[in-house]
């Protein structure tokens, strides 16, 4: 994996990634928190999914929140991801988003 895809789901390049967080439903999305350590803090981010007729859909998000603990970047991540799925819906998975 490359870039903020590979530290996101566990590469350590640059930032460490958080041990996997359960994932929650919500809405028929499937939310993985999954922030990242970087300095002294945990960045805000994760991967919203859905199961279509086509296949799985995945839609990566990091955000430039920082917490203190990662318990609060995971808390903080899941509220994030609802926020973009009640704005954004199944737009999430179109280009360029």
């Amino acid at each position: 994996m490359s870039g903020f895809l590979g530290r996101l789901f566990g590469k350590k390049d640059g930032g460490e990634a958080a041990p996997a967080a359960a994932a929650e439903v919500y809405k028929d999305f499937q939310i993985h928190p999954k922030p990242t350590r970087e300095g002294g803090g945990w960045r805000t981010g994760g991967a919203i999914s859905k199961e279509t007729p086509d296949g799985t859909k995945t839609h990566v998000f990091i955000r430039a929140d920082t917490h203190t603990s990662q318990e609060d970047a995971v808390s903080f991540s899941i509220t994030k991801a609802k926020q973009i799925i009640d704005e954004q819906g199944e737009g999430i998975f179109q280009s360029g988003s």
